[in-house]
């Protein structure tokens, strides 16, 4: 047997490393190794050839690509089948996967009856900063870890929830559908937005994405205030325990925080009440933060002033309501896209993985309970 070896240098991520793969040819010819066992070097799994992941969330080709070069993947879009039988297949492979690549605000959950599915598990890599879509606790018991996008795209959700804050109050968008309609000859001047410089913002969740909305407005003169599960003593802004109180002393209310049991609705009826008839809601966190049904009557009544919503409850579907409101900005789950952010959390999906498999700690490891 002839062993041969190749290898190729990783550049593209923080950490260079060379990876060494084996190609065995069997040939006829006598002496060599007589059919002994050879010592190689082999890929980031240790088995000679390349490991094996699930894929459980559609990507872009680069994405695709970059996952295909180091790994085997076992992809459920591209398979056509069922997830049940896709789960099925890939556990009952001679070389069951050992991680997963799950996307946030996605249909399907890592949870037990994933891991049931497919025991080999050991590796969750999300490509959401929020972990909703992940039981941490059934990860701790069973001794999977995980990972998520850290701050890959924080700054491009902290822009996008500026830009919504402005397009509503200055009904930027509004403004432009009002022109493209052809009524600026017919009905004249367009009806005058509200000022966004010197308001007071009211931001529920002053993490990574919160503190970076409020660096941001406060460029534009606003007083930030804040609602978070605990007090930012190194921070400049007020605090709030109550959310009712934070959306009462505020004109604009950012929600940016996670969604869990706590965060649920934390925006209802009585927080929208509280904002008042000229106040304004931008969400950028998880759709289910707002009870939508709630958010739809105080705007059909007037009780507030507009919304900008980047996330839905329901989404990709969205209350035919909403799509109707002039004083509504509507964008279908992006906050956290650019071209910048894709590149970059492709490489850090990436990165996370390789950690896994040689060893290494992860990039961004999500505390387990």
């Amino acid at each position: 047997m002839i062993v041969l070896y190749y290898y190729y240098i990783e550049s593209t991520l923080p950490k260079k490393r060379v990876i060494f793969y084996e190609v065995q040819v069997e040939w006829c010819g006598g002496g060599g190794a007589g059919g002994k066992s050879v010592s190689t070097m082999a890929s980031p799994s240790g088995a000679g050839k390349p490991p094996a992941v699930l894929l459980l969330r559609p990507v872009d080709p680069p994405f695709a690509v970059a996952l295909r070069e180091r790994y085997r993947v076992l992809d459920l879009l591209s398979s056509g089948q069922p997830l049940p039988a896709f789960l099925a297949a890939a556990a009952a492979a001679p070389d069951p996967p050992r991680a997963a690549v799950v996307m946030g605000g996605g249909s399907i959950r890592a949870d037990a009856a994933l891991f049931d599915a497919v025991p080999s598990l050991r590796c969750v890599v999300s490509t959401a900063a929020g972990v909703d879509h992940i039981d941490l606790a059934e990860c701790a018991r069973r001794g999977v870890v995980v990972a998520n996008s850290g701050t890959v795209y924080s700054g491009d959700v902290a822009d996008h929830a500026v830009g919504m804050v402005i397009d509503v109050m200055r009904r930027v968008s509004a403004a432009e559908r009002y022109v493209r309609r052809g009524l600026w000859p017919v009905q004249g001047d367009y009806p005058l937005g509200s000022k966004v410089s010197g308001k007071r913002v009211g931001i529920i969740g002053l993490g990574n994405i919160g503190s970076l909305i409020a660096k941001r407005l406060e460029a534009f003169g606003c007083v930030i205030s804040y609602n978070s599960r605990n007090p930012k003593r190194s921070l400049p802004y007020t605090y709030y325990a109550d959310v009712r109180a934070l959306a009462a002393d505020s004109d604009v209310l950012v929600v940016s925080c996670a969604l869990n049991s706590e965060t649920r609705h934390i925006v209802g009826g009585e927080v929208l009440d509280a904002l008042g008839e000229g106040g304004v809601v931008v969400n950028v966190g998880r759709g289910a933060n707002v009870d939508e049904a709630a958010l739809v009557r105080a705007l059909r009544e007037g009780r507030i002033a507009g919304a900008g919503l980047d996330v839905f409850e329901g989404e990709p579907k969205v209350s035919p309501e909403l799509r109707e409101m002039e004083n509504v900005v509507l964008t279908p789950h992006v906050a956290v896209w650019t071209a910048e952010s894709r590149s970059d959390l492709r490489d850090h999906t990436v990165a996370n993985l390789d950690a896994f498999f040689s060893g290494d700690p992860l990039l961004t490891p999500v505390m387990l309970p």
